[in-house]
């Protein structure tokens, strides 16, 4: 038994390290191409793209490592059924509860693994992140502005140098402003400077012209002036400060935060997503043992077909996707309404006692997944 259990388990654990591998991977090429607007926008070094997107593995794998370990789990015990290994272990007397065991001592450790990431590395590593991020964002040092080019800013801003000193002075600046909703702005300076400002960063601007036109009617005002400081930041009115978000915070801080917090940032909403956020940490990490239960009730289930064990992986998938589809709409009920709340743990956790009679049951899912057949002309109905 004990051999048994080793050689299953080896499998396991070599099979789930694979596959959570590739998916982290596809993961991290997918969302990390979000990023490469900072390489080419800010000039960020390749080095710390990497060191940014590498903070977002840490919680892609509180989604990847049950859903891994559920596919290998199917593939391995069908691998096993294919080869007629699990009619000879069988045959020995083992049981289906016996033949778990190596799958579920897995998804124990599995469950392991994702507490310790949901409770306490997930938001160490998405508050650095974030930290980051902003950081790239508002430094002004890191801001690529190209000679001679107009460079975008963000979303309805436009700066334009002729030239740029070794000491860092700009020179023959135009900077085009049309994030304000009734006016359209146009700077145009001789000289002008990049500074840090309390929303980020700034530029100064010197012996020079403004030209507001208001939209609709087309009244154009002009001003002239020999200094001018405006704020180029992309987060335009956030403040110098940066709030943390439901990712961010310990659960902990999930629990004791209330209605305004942070100077007044904390809202109601933002109550309700933190406590969303907090029961999911605690009840999403058990669907790795609610999955390995579901794939190994349905493969175990019931008595061996020579045909293959098609149907069963196609409803044992479609079970997965399901209650992967219910995880996610209890956790966004429960962001707008606290009567929500005990649907995270009811999708999470009903799943496994139903497995686990199927365990104990073997031909709980024969009546599922076997067609009666129809009798012949011939035959008596």
């Amino acid at each position: 038994m004990l051999k048994m259990t080793r050689y299953l388990l080896r499998h396991l654990i070599a099979g789930t390290v694979l596959v959570t591998a590739g998916l982290l991977c596809i993961l991290w090429l997918t969302q990390s191409l979000r990023f490469v607007e900072m390489i080419v926008t800010q000039g960020l070094s390749v080095g710390n793209f990497l060191a940014l997107t590498g903070l977002l593995l840490p919680n892609f794998l509180v989604v990847v490592l049950p859903i891994a370990l559920f596919g290998v789990v199917l593939f391995t015990y069908n691998r096993l059924s294919v080869d007629r290994e699990l009619v000879v272990l069988r045959a020995a007397g083992i049981g289906p509860v016996a033949l778990s065991r190596a799958a579920l001592l897995l998804a124990l450790a599995v469950t392991a693994v994702v507490y310790s990431i949901t409770l306490y590395l997930g938001p160490l590593s998405a508050r650095a992140f974030k930290d980051m991020q902003w950081s790239f964002r508002h430094d002004m040092s890191r801001l690529l502005i190209q000679e001679g080019t107009f460079t975008q800013m963000g979303r309805g801003l436009t700066l334009y140098v002729r030239s740029r000193t070794p000491d860092g002075e700009l020179l023959n600046i135009m900077l085009h402003d049309e994030r304000r909703e009734k006016v359209v702005s146009t700077m145009m300076a001789e000289r002008g400077a990049l500074v840090d400002g309390p929303n980020g960063p700034r530029v100064v601007l010197v012996n020079g012209n403004r030209q507001e036109v208001e939209r609709g009617t087309g009244i154009m005002s002009l001003l002239h002036f020999q200094t001018y400081t405006m704020d180029i930041s992309k987060d335009e009115g956030t403040g110098g400060t940066r709030v943390a978000e439901a990712p961010e915070r310990s659960l902990t801080e999930l629990f004791s935060a209330k209605v305004g917090d942070d100077n007044g940032a904390i809202g109601e909403t933002q109550i309700l997503r933190f406590r969303s956020e907090a029961h999911q940490r605690i009840a999403n990490p058990i669907s790795a043992v609610a999955y390995t239960l579901l794939a190994l009730a349905i493969l175990l289930g019931g008595s061996f077909n020579r045909r293959g064990n098609g149907p069963r992986l196609i409803l044992a998938v479609s079970a997965m996707v399901v209650i992967q589809a219910l995880i996610v709409s209890a956790g966004n009920l429960a962001a707008k309404s606290e009567t929500m709340v005990p649907l995270i743990y009811a999708v999470v956790l009903l799943p496994i006692p139903v497995a686990f009679f199927a365990l104990l049951k073997p031909d709980f899912f024969s009546s599922l997944l076997m067609r009666p057949r129809r009798p012949t002309p011939q035959e008596p109905s």
